[in-house]
């Protein structure tokens, strides 16, 4: 019986779309792929998984799936956050934007002029916000999309969002991180131990991740039952 049967995991997956006006909005290239393949992973173990997702083209369906459909950075968080006291795991995919317009034009905004300026806020950071009251018994886990710096950023993710483990994807490998069917990654845990896997399709990546996931469970439960 696999030990994550029953486990009650969180999924963030795809993009979120920052609203200009009725028209408009700020978005990514996430296509959801990566967090849709982890979750169908952690079912095929027999996990109950809350799926938190932005506007994909992903379908998936299972007796043990709880599909939470939002568009905003704002909204997953608030859908996240209601979950947060009762899970096992959260695995945060989403590549959740980092900012929003400051005010959203109830009315399409018109092309007037050679420049448009528009004032951007931060977005609540939803790992971030988990990782700042999770307990010791529950496993936090993101990913670090990187263009340069690619280890030294995702360590400091890995410190300042309280995560067990980062996985790194670099938009500098081939086959990799959005709208591909292929995924490389480099899983970075809390003592900074680094693995490195191939180019590989992001199910053979959600179950190198789920494997990994699995064996940090099983260590949490022999140091809580030591205690």
């Amino acid at each position: 019986m696999s030990i994550l049967k029953n486990k009650k995991i969180l999924i963030t997956a795809g993009p979120t779309r920052e609203a200009i006006d009725p028209v408009r909005y700020i978005s990514n290239h996430s296509s959801g792929k990566m967090g849709y393949a982890i979750a169908t992973e952690f079912l095929r173990q027999g996990a109950k998984v809350i799926l938190i997702s932005g506007p994909v083209n992903v379908q998936l369906q299972h007796p043990n799936l709880k599909l939470i459909s939002v568009t905003s950075a704002f909204e997953m968080y608030v859908a996240s956050s209601l979950h947060f006291n009762e899970i096992d795991i959260a695995v945060f995919a989403a590549a959740v934007s980092d900012y929003k317009p400051e005010i959203f034009e109830k009315k399409k905004i018109k092309k007037s002029g050679e420049e448009l300026f528009i004032k951007l806020v931060k977005n609540k950071d939803i790992a971030y916000e988990f990782g700042k009251f999770k307990n010791d018994s529950q496993l936090s886990i993101g990913f670090a999309l990187e263009t340069n710096d690619e280890l030294m950023n995702a360590e400091s993710k890995l410190r300042c969002k309280n995560f067990d483990m980062v996985i790194l994807n670099s938009m500098n490998d081939a086959g990799a991180t959005f709208e591909h069917d292929t995924n490389k990654v480099t899983m970075i845990d809390k003592n900074l131990l680094l693995q490195e896997f191939p180019v590989k399709h992001k199910s053979e990546v959600a179950v190198d991740i789920i494997k990994m996931i699995a064996g940090m469970v099983i260590n949490k439960q022999f140091v809580l039952e030591g205690q």
